[in-house]
């Protein structure tokens, strides 16, 4: 109960349905007989509008995920021979948390994964490599009568190069928090590379502090990549820094959530 009320809350205060409510109550006092309630509809229909193209700037939207994203450095590229940092050694097994997929069933793994959860397993396959004592766990829960998550990504993991015997999947699980204690139930005390998106980290990494997991952050799946030069892009509007804003908005208001319980 208490999952689908922090979605549910959450969904309300995502750009996009603060904009639709604005400007469905600004509609409906549009035909209020009150003049007063009319300029009150103008103004939100108005206040509407503007959060969509506020949250939709490329450049605000770089802004709001920026600061998630630069907590964490990644793992840098090792070439063929070069030692593996010592921290990334050490680590028994590398998590990779779930990001969602679709079920069409004429789809390899790979393509059946979300963006975010592709980008997170890649990071995963290529740590594993890094670290051949290492084991690679997947998590995400099952819908239904379809394969569950963490199946989706054990076969992306294997198709990608990933041995299938080093694979293990967590499926019981539903949010980041389950998450966390699932993984600190199977591997005790052992050091982990956690991996998921970049954006996502700064949380996952408080969440998996708090389950006692010791855990060596590790992001991947970056959204706000600077390029070191300011382009007139950065001005535009557009659906891709809408997302960008959404995942960025998420991920405070789930800060704000830890904060609120103490676990920040």
């Amino acid at each position: 109960m208490v999952f689908w009320l922090k979605k549910a809350v959450a969904f309300l205060f995502m750009p996009l349905s603060v904009c639709v409510v604005l400007v469905l109550v600004g509609l409906w006092l549009l035909d209020h007989p009150q003049r007063e309630r009319r300029r009150l509809g103008r103004r939100l229909v108005a206040a509407g509008l503007l959060v969509l193209l506020v949250f939709s700037n490329n450049q605000i939207s770089v802004w709001l995920a920026r600061p998630l994203e630069k907590q964490y450095a990644p793992v840098a590229e090792i070439p063929p021979g070069a030692a593996v940092p010592p921290g990334l050694a050490r680590c028994r097994y590398i998590v990779v948390l779930g990001g969602g997929h679709g079920d069409a069933d004429f789809l390899p793994a790979t393509s059946k994964l979300s963006t975010s959860a592709l980008g997170r397993i890649t990071e995963g396959v290529r740590l594993l490599r890094l670290v051949p004592d290492a084991r690679l766990v997947v998590t995400g829960p099952a819908d239904g009568d379809h394969p569950s998550h963490a199946t989706i990504l054990a076969q992306a993991a294997i198709a990608l190069g990933a041995p299938a015997d080093r694979v293990v999947k967590i499926e019981q699980v539903h949010d980041t928090e389950d998450e966390s204690r699932a993984v600190r139930a199977l591997i005790g005390d052992a050091p982990v590379a956690l991996v998921t998106s970049a954006w996502h980290l700064p949380r996952a990494a408080a969440l998996f502090r708090q389950a006692g997991v010791d855990a060596l952050p590790c992001p991947a799946d970056f959204l706000a990549k600077p390029d070191g030069e300011w382009h007139v892009n950065a001005l535009l509007c557009e659906t891709d820094s809408l997302s960008r804003s959404t995942y960025a908005v998420h991920e405070y208001l789930g800060h704000l959530w830890l904060w609120l319980r103490g676990k920040a």
